[in-house]
């Protein structure tokens, strides 16, 4: 009506309008109220929400930087609570093996359960991340790889310090070499002839290895329309499987 078109919005509503917070461009947010807080909450980092259910990423380079952070994120929450998992998801090519080992050696100082899935690729010091799981805890999904093998160097400057750097990776090798055995089951000898070269696995096969525990299978309903005949030949099936959207119901 005449009278609704020059109406004025209340008090309420601006108030409303004045609240509400759109989400930022750039990183992934989601809002986010702090227990005992009042108000609607705020846009945070969808990884920092991630945190607060003990759920981690290794999606980028292993260096430094991500190491230190990762490190205080799993200080905190085994302090907070070391009787539930930790759950670390990595899709990473590896990275630098001293800021591997660190993270490492904090994976087996906490208390908490560390559960590890190779959700893509897991190469080089990535793939060690994803074995140092607890033991029966470690997964991968049907199409992630895994790729194992040798650390580079790569040493300049004068042959005294060539050789120091080249003894240094070499014992370094050895440690990898003797805890790829512990975590794997696999004899040293085996380990150090399949890090010659890169060794990239199927999950299936980094499962035989001895790399993860066990391959988390697809949904049953989505693996068997993955078998079923394209929409072309049977449009019928696929029409069954088609879900309404939201608007077009009637």
């Amino acid at each position: 009506s005449a009278a609704m078109a020059g109406a004025r919005p209340s008090a309420g509503l601006k108030q409303s309008a004045r609240d509400m917070k759109m989400m930022p461009i750039g990183v992934p947010k989601v809002i986010y109220r702090m227990p005992g807080s009042r108000g609607g909450g705020d846009w945070i980092d969808i990884h920092q929400r991630l945190y607060r259910e003990r759920i981690l990423f290794i999606g980028s380079e292993i260096d430094d930087e991500l190491a230190n952070q990762l490190i205080g994120v799993l200080l905190y929450l085994d302090h907070e609570d070391s009787t539930q998992p930790i759950y670390i998801y990595i899709n990473s090519g590896g990275g630098s093996v001293i800021a591997g080992l660190a993270i490492f050696d904090c994976m087996q100082h906490i208390k908490s359960e560390v559960v590890t899935i190779n959700v893509g690729l897991a190469a080089s010091m990535a793939s060690y991340l994803l074995a140092a799981g607890t033991q029966g805890r470690r997964f991968a999904l049907p199409h992630a790889r895994t790729m194992i093998h040798q650390p580079m160097g790569g040493a300049q400057g004068q042959a005294e310090d060539i050789k120091v750097e080249a003894t240094q990776i070499m014992r370094i090798r050895d440690n990898l070499v003797k805890t790829y055995a512990i975590m794997t089951g696999q004899t040293e000898d085996r380990i150090t002839q399949d890090l010659d070269r890169d060794n990239f696995m199927s999950s299936q096969q980094a499962l035989d290895y001895g790399l993860i525990d066990g391959v988390i299978s697809a949904n049953p309903e989505k693996a068997r329309m993955l078998d079923a005949p394209p929409p072309s030949v049977n449009p019928d099936l696929w029409k069954a499987q088609r879900v309404p959207l939201r608007g077009n119901r009637r």
